[in-house]
């Protein structure tokens, strides 16, 4: 195992949740006290949803957090697939409401003329993040960081912190296949990333991507395979 990869498997889903929580709680906490604002990039579905309610129960100076999404469908943020709508539903509620959500989607007709403007959005965020989100899918993706996407090269190459995706359709993609998505670059611009995941089957991924091999395979690899900024992967059945 990598140096840089700090596994924290747990028994249960109760005790996952518990300590996601008060992980991020502490990371957001630090970055306050060092720089006087925190940035949490933030992933959508199932497995940080309980810790993002956790937090936003938490009495937290909310008023000095920027909340920014790590990737977004090209949609709206009221069509059922948003991410941003999910980050609304479950984080920003309570006492969190009143951070500051930097959203990807924005009024460009497509996530490649959209581009620039969202550049523009996340270089005002303070860097390095305190802390980012990420899952992972069964085809190694992570992000919107698919296999063999048009977008994926430049998305590992370039210094901006943006960039369009158009992903392979798939099961795993389902219909939205137009993304925008946070670059390797900007990934690594986290003190901390914190990978999610969960059930036997994502276990295997994981162990697969770890074992190395071709990142355009399992992107996930370009965050497993750097050395610059500890992952801590969180892990239940």
């Amino acid at each position: 195992m990598s140096a840089n990869i700090i596994e924290k498997f747990f028994d249960s889903k109760d005790a996952y949740n518990k300590a996601l929580g008060e992980d991020l709680a502490a990371c957001l906490a630090n970055g306050i006290e060092q720089d006087g604002r925190a940035v949490l990039m933030v992933s959508g579905g199932s497995s940080p949803a309980p810790a993002y309610r956790y937090l936003s129960g938490l009495d937290m100076a909310w008023d000095k957090i920027d909340i920014a999404m790590v990737d977004e469908r090209w949609v709206d943020a009221d069509h059922e697939k948003s991410n941003e709508a999910f980050i609304q539903s479950t984080l920003l509620q309570g006492k969190a409401a009143v951070a500051n959500l930097v959203t990807m989607k924005n009024a460009a007709e497509t996530a490649q003329l959209g581009q620039a403007e969202c550049q523009e959005a996340y270089a005002s965020l303070k860097q390095n993040f305190d802390v980012t989100i990420l899952g992972m899918g069964p085809d190694g993706h992570t992000a919107s960081l698919f296999p063999h996407a048009e977008g994926l090269d430049n998305a590992l190459t370039t210094s901006d912190l943006v960039a369009a995706i158009e992903a392979i359709k798939s099961d795993v993609t389902g219909d939205i296949t137009e993304r925008m998505t946070l670059t390797r670059a900007a990934i690594l611009q986290s003190k901390v990333i914190k990978l999610l995941i969960s059930g036997e089957e994502k276990l295997a991924v994981y162990k697969t991507a770890k074992a190395g091999g071709e990142v355009a395979d399992m992107p996930l690899r370009a965050i497993l395979q750097q050395t610059e900024v500890p992952v801590e992967v969180y892990w239940t059945a």
